[in-house]
């Protein structure tokens, strides 16, 4: 059965899972217990304030959802990069087409203009049959920051979760996100290759002192160390980096991130078994899980 993680110590800021495939949708039977959609996650305040991290295709059903609620109407996307297993999923963004929502599209400190034109592209002939001025809602590119590392913090109105960005060490580049609420820190390390110095990455040891005593980690951990070996500079982690940065950093819980599309549900029980061996041979007291999609933490 899949593992659904639910904490309760806290209501202050609830994550949801809605895809945390890598690379390529896969859908299927061999998925259905972790999920095929790819990346889209939503974190939301107490508040009831929604930031949605990137628009895989798990956004679809995301948006789906949003349609439901009547006490939604300003949402927060961001962007990790622009690689298209991040995007595909947001011509499906069925808010985007109503008139009614406000969205207000970020990305890391790099023109913002150049996160709207990522989604804007996608959609232009012959990519896509509709027309990017079919979607109606009130879009708001770019935002305002008062951190100094990185230019960036979520315009979310009460400002009760904060947010910065963190370079990712990926080809093309691109930002993870670190949201703190309450004195809880949660950080969101997708596309982040920890062996492997890409142009605007930053070394390990920044990646580790970023998540230095964090309440939740999701990193991404694509690769096993043999799949590695033929891997190296494409931009993803192993299992095994993915751990040894969450343990050196004293994160208290660790979501492994971004599964390869190839590795199946029985695939990841292994290789989460083979970590939390790991963790326990160290003498960590690390917490450590798959992320799957329907996954609810509240942190």
């Amino acid at each position: 059965m899949k593992e659904v993680l639910l904490f309760h110590e806290s209501k202050n800021m609830k994550i949801q899972i809605w895809g945390c495939r890598g690379s390529l949708t896969t859908p299927g039977r061999e998925t259905l217990r972790y999920g095929g959609e790819s990346t889209c996650i939503e974190v939301q305040s107490d508040s009831g304030r929604r930031i949605v991290v990137d628009a895989g295709s798990g956004i679809r059903k995301l948006g789906l959802s949003l349609v439901k609620e009547r006490n939604v109407s300003h949402i927060t996307l961001l962007l990790t990069h622009s690689h298209w297993d991040h995007l595909s999923g947001f011509p499906f963004f069925m808010p985007a087409y109503d008139p009614d929502y406000s969205i207000t599209v970020c990305g890391g400190p790099r023109p913002q203009q150049d996160v709207w034109k990522y989604l804007t592209r996608q959609m232009e002939a012959p990519y896509f049959p509709v027309d990017f001025s079919a979607l109606k809602a009130r879009f708001n590119v770019g935002c305002h920051c008062d951190q100094t590392f990185c230019d960036h913090i979520v315009p979310n109105g009460d400002q009760s979760i904060q947010c910065h960005s963190i370079p990712l060490n990926h080809p093309n580049g691109g930002y993870g996100f670190v949201f703190v609420n309450e004195g809880k820190t949660f950080i969101f390390l997708t596309d982040n290759e920890l062996r492997y110095t890409h142009e605007g990455g930053l070394p390990r040891k920044a990646y580790v002192e970023t998540c230095r005593g964090a309440d939740i980690l999701f990193h991404d951990a694509q690769y096993t160390e043999e799949e590695y070996s033929r891997t190296q500079g494409w931009g993803h982690s192993t299992f095994k980096d993915a751990i040894g940065l969450a343990m050196e950093a004293g994160v208290k819980r660790l979501g492994l991130f971004h599964h390869d599309p190839e590795r199946t549900d029985d695939d990841l029980d292994r290789e989460l078994d083979r970590c939390r061996n790991e963790i326990a041979k160290s003498g960590s007291s690390l917490d450590c899980f798959a992320c799957a999609e329907g996954m609810v933490i509240d942190v």
